[in-house]
């Protein structure tokens, strides 16, 4: 049984719009076939909320598999995920054969970490391998109840997000620069806290690039500030200064009256943001400062994009660090699902080193925290129940 995260966006008809986190997966698939497995797919798809709904059925995918798999291999789609007819259907299946169970989530089971769903799972297998990156840091049932009752072990995508993020962030080639944007520091506070004591240098954009200004007693409009975070980001200075951390803010912004993509704009320097309006996106001066900032680096890490890019008057500061990343000659990683989207809509994904698929993972990651889903592979596999396969 292969974990994936096929957690993958669909239109209105239910084609799916992106299947970047399916072709991720396809090294460890292909590796299994070679070794002529029988292949179970489990996966999740939106939030049904643990009741059977056809709008989040893996159908869509199964039809992507088989594209992507050819027709040499016949893909299955079955009835649910655990039971006796999905039994039937595994021991109809000939090796070199792939099958996805139905949305794990149709099961509230599943998010409950429930052992004897659990235990059904494993149950349909010999082996588990884990490959859902993206969903590593949820204690679901798939994720690490399964582990107490077979063997398991990384899949080629999990080692290869841990291993790049590893090089990134403990163990990167110096200098090492973290870009981060999105709305509130109180988000991020734990990932700032842990890169304060690990980076070069952090370029601050986005609205949280607000309370730090206001910290430091200057005005910002009507731009997102967290009040309560003020005394929380002046020690977070503190820390960054002790560190030898270098923290760059933006020097100037794109302003508007209101959150709206037709309003009027202008750009103005941090110290001169009106009293009525709204700072959308960094200025082409903190663009300026931030590239040179980027130039010596060996490694970047970019999560959080520096506007409200879903509007093309304030994309125009995320987009020139997407240009400015892909022409660097460092090491990128970037993650987190705005970030992801920005290099997918600049069509710039294949420029940058290294694209994490799962944005919470990457997140828990970055604040130093520890993956449930990763840390039971060495954790469980040692306690296994005696009546289960052993690997050989």
């Amino acid at each position: 049984m292969v974990r994936t995260d096929y957690n993958v966006p669909l239109d209105d008809e239910g084609n799916i719009t992106d299947d970047t986190r399916i072709r991720a997966t396809l090294p460890t698939i292909n590796y299994l076939l070679d070794e002529e497995a029988k292949v179970i797919i489990a996966s999740h798809l939106g939030r049904p909320e643990g009741k059977i709904n056809p709008k989040y059925s893996l159908k869509p995918v199964v039809r992507r598999l088989q594209r992507f798999l050819g027709e040499k291999v016949k893909v299955i789609m079955a009835e649910d995920c655990i039971g006796p007819k999905v039994k039937k259907q595994i021991e109809e299946m000939h090796y070199g054969d792939v099958i996805v169970l139905e949305n794990l989530r149709f099961h509230p089971g599943e998010e409950k970490n429930d052992p004897v769903f659990a235990k059904e799972l494993a149950s349909l297998c010999d082996v588990l391998i884990q490959d859902a990156f993206g969903n590593c840091h949820r204690k679901h049932a798939s994720m690490i109840g399964i582990d107490g009752y077979v063997p398991s072990a990384a899949g080629f995508l999990l080692k290869k997000e841990i291993d790049y993020f590893e090089k990134a962030v403990n163990n990167p080639m110096r200098p090492v620069v973290a870009l981060l944007g999105g709305a509130k520091v109180s988000d991020k506070i734990k990932i700032l806290e842990n890169l304060a004591k690990k980076m070069d240098k952090i370029l601050i954009g986005g609205a949280m690039a607000f309370t730090f200004l206001k910290a430091q007693g200057f005005g910002v409009g009507k731009s997102l500030v967290e009040d309560s975070m003020l005394d929380v980001v002046k020690n977070l200075m503190d820390i960054s200064k002790k560190n030898g951390t270098k923290l760059y803010l933006p020097v100037d912004f794109v302003v508007a009256e209101n959150f709206d993509g037709q309003a009027e704009t202008k750009v103005v320097p941090y110290q001169e943001i009106p009293e009525k309006w709204i700072a959308l996106d960094i200025g082409p001066a903190t663009t300026k400062l931030f590239i040179e900032a980027l130039q010596d680096a060996k490694t970047i890490v970019w999560n959080g994009p520096m506007g409200a890019f879903e509007f093309d008057a304030f994309s125009r500061g995320t987009y020139a660090m997407v240009d400015a990343v892909t022409t660097s000659h460092a090491s990128t990683i970037v993650g987190g699902g705005d970030t992801d989207m920005a290099f997918h809509k600049s069509g710039k994904t294949h420029e940058v080193t290294f694209i994490s698929t799962g944005g919470g993972a990457f997140l828990k990651l970055l604040e130093g925290g520890e993956l449930p889903g990763v840390a039971s592979l060495s954790d469980r596999r040692r306690s296994v129940r005696s009546s289960s396969p052993s690997l050989s």
